[in-house]
């Protein structure tokens, strides 16, 4: 983790604890799947769901500063996002994670995987410690079949031109938005709130998860290089995002994008530059932002249903500055 705790005053000492409890529990007798770990764990991860849990948790209980429990289910979340980060990375045999060198690509895919696999087993251990006999460990387990049934979607969709918007939007609520929901869930459910805020909750959490990836998608294409790796690697993997199913949608954009994607795996650099430059050029960048925009009034609006506090406010703040986000 980097210095992101300095961003959120309210749970900087949280976030401080959560990462020293990740830290502990990474720790494993091989050297070189510990080191990866450790690798992993200090990459640069802005911690946006735990801070989201712990953030949520203060609406309805300010004094759960101090809450190990809370501390624990932050925790875990991050290490369910780690792991499927670097299972992700070996599936798309990325290069790099976060600008840094890869687990798969520094360790090779055998340790990556191990790596990938303890962290779920640290998962599990932080939730039979913090939540025993709750019913909560079935909204976790139901939480990574979401995740799972998204990639899995992500997976069946690759290369398909006819892939619509309703499909996209399906399968980031399980890749993505599955974790930020089960955060904001989680933190309410665990603070006390009652059965129509935790419901609140979770859809503001499930909102500001899709809006957060299509900014991603968005930043693939405007984030100020020629040609973002991203991009690259999701178009020679089939991967069309918001912004290339937008521009599909287009008979002008479509025509010219295409004949490119028809040669599948065999797209070349300037090809995919040709893309990008299309996209752009016919406003499906913009259009893919109004719709981000939408999901994210659409937070802020499930937020408003929950207590005014400054937890509240602080959230609201977050989720705004999300949607400016640059990086």
């Amino acid at each position: 983790m980097n210095n992101n705790w300095q961003t959120y005053p309210l749970i900087s000492t949280q976030l401080k604890a959560v990462n020293q409890c990740i830290q502990e529990r990474i720790n494993c007798q091989n050297a070189e799947l510990h080191t990866a770990l450790l690798a992993m764990a200090n990459n640069g991860g802005k911690y946006l769901r735990p801070a989201l849990l712990l953030l949520t948790s203060q609406i309805f209980t300010p004094s759960s500063r101090d809450d190990e429990r809370l501390i624990k289910l932050a925790a875990s979340i991050e290490v369910l996002h780690m792991a499927t980060l670097i299972h992700d990375d070996i599936i798309d045999d990325s290069p790099e994670r976060r600008g840094a060198v890869s687990i798969q690509a520094r360790f090779g895919k055998d340790t990556a995987v191990y790596a990938g696999d303890l962290l779920f087993t640290v998962f599990f251990d932080l939730l039979l410690e913090a939540i025993p006999a709750s019913p909560y460990l079935q909204v976790n387990a139901r939480a990574m079949r979401q995740i799972l049934d998204g990639e899995l979607g992500q997976m069946d969709q690759r290369f398909n031109f006819q892939q619509t918007l309703d499909d996209y939007l399906a399968n980031v609520r399980g890749k993505t938005a599955a974790l930020f929901k089960l955060a904001a869930q989680e933190g309410a459910y665990f603070a006390a709130a009652t059965t129509e805020q935790v419901a609140s909750a979770a859809a503001f959490g499930q909102q500001l998860g899709i809006a957060f990836q299509m900014l991603d998608d968005i930043l693939d294409y405007t984030g100020g290089k020629k040609l973002n790796k991203p991009v690259l690697e999701d178009l020679a993997t089939g991967v069309y995002s918001l912004p290339l199913l937008m521009a599909l949608e287009t008979p002008a954009a479509a025509e010219q994008i295409k004949p490119l994607l028809a040669k599948g795996r065999q797209l070349t650099a300037p090809d995919i530059q040709r893309v990008q430059q299309d996209v752009i050029a016919g406003g499906a960048v913009e259009k893919s932002r109004q719709l981000a925009t939408q999901f994210t009034q659409g937070a802020l609006t499930e937020l408003t249903k929950l207590p005014a506090t400054k937890a509240r406010l602080f959230l609201q703040q977050m989720t705004n500055h999300l949607l400016k986000r640059s990086n």
